[in-house]
């Protein structure tokens, strides 16, 4: 009996052991990288495509590590106090997703009348895989056949069977999309505060067919509010380094309609927010603690303006 106690106790020790190795391991995210250009290679859509595979592969990791993809992990996933590295990766998909959409939808195409590329296609499906499937298919094999979809699209881009169309209406859609994915990360940091429960909706406004306002509740639990905070920095975090490739790719439309400082700016404010609290929390106006989430949510919509400000010199 005693023997039994002592080997059970072992055994669950163990376990313990290995799930908080695996959590403090796990606990993570990723740095700050510039894609490397080769100067004689003035290829368009090189840095687009490459910044992509980057922030794909940093994402997914490799089977035979363990800090790969980690919200379908079950056994060595980090806990419920360790989980931000999850909701970060999960913003990194949203981001991610949006992205490649771009790339097969207008990036790659002359008109929308044209074929669409297969390894854009493939990309953008391959992403849009369910984040917490564990079998059948795994998340990482499909987040890699993605990886590997991209990296057959950059081959042809270099040997001229792929096109990147760097269009001033090419850039206005990428602008569009990201603001439209901003303002949902917006308005996720908007609920964390704990003062305001609910709100009037906005969705008849402006509409002379549609009436009747009502209050929609929009607060944020206690226990979500790093959830959110770390799934908006996420999606920053691809933000941020698109703006960098797009700064590569569409320089000359930059230079041409004046725009180059204000694409700068935007990137110096998506670096500005990014940060990592070793407690995120949600204090009252009036209080010692600061809350992240609007401190975020403030860089988030100053970045969101200055893109706007970019849409509209694009249309000129």
């Amino acid at each position: 009996m005693k023997k039994t106690i002592i080997t059970s106790t072992s055994i669950i020790c163990f376990v313990l052991g290995f799930y908080a190795f695996g959590s403090l391991y796990c606990y993570r995210f990723p740095e700050n990288f510039t894609v490397e250009h080769n100067s004689q290679i003035n290829i368009k859509g090189l840095a687009y495509t490459d910044t992509l595979i980057r922030i794909a592969e940093d994402m997914n990791g490799s089977w035979y590590t363990i800090k790969n993809w980690l919200p379908n992990d079950i056994i060595a996933s980090p806990s419920r106090l360790l989980d931000n590295p999850q909701n970060f990766q999960l913003g990194e998909l949203e981001g991610l997703r949006y992205a490649t959409r771009v790339l097969r939808d207008n990036f790659s195409r002359m008109r929308t009348t044209d074929a669409i590329d297969d390894d854009c296609e493939l990309a953008f499906t391959a992403f849009s895989n369910d984040p917490f499937r564990l079998f059948y298919p795994r998340s990482e094999w499909k987040y890699q056949e993605g990886i590997d979809a991209l990296r057959r699209y950059r081959e042809r881009l270099v040997s001229g069977d792929a096109k990147f169309f760097p269009r001033a209406d090419n850039q206005q859609e990428f602008i569009k999309q990201f603001l439209s994915l901003l303002g949902g990360a917006s308005q996720r940091l908007a609920n964390a505060p704990r003062d305001t429960q609910d709100r009037i909706s906005e969705e008849t406004a402006g509409d002379p067919g549609l009436s009747g306002e009502h209050r929609v509740r929009h607060h944020t639990s206690w226990l979500a509010i790093d959830d959110e905070f770390y799934f908006v920095s996420g999606e920053l975090y691809v933000v941020y380094h698109l703006i960098q490739a797009i700064d590569y790719d569409f320089a000359e439309i930059l230079a041409l309609r004046k725009a180059d400082e204000l694409l700068i700016s935007v990137k110096e404010i998506l670096l500005r927010a990014q940060m990592s609290p070793l407690i995120v929390v949600n204090g009252g106006s009036g209080s010692l603690l600061a809350n992240h989430s609007l401190q975020l949510q403030a860089r988030l919509e100053d970045a969101r303006q200055k893109l706007r400000s970019l849409q509209s010199v694009l249309e000129f």
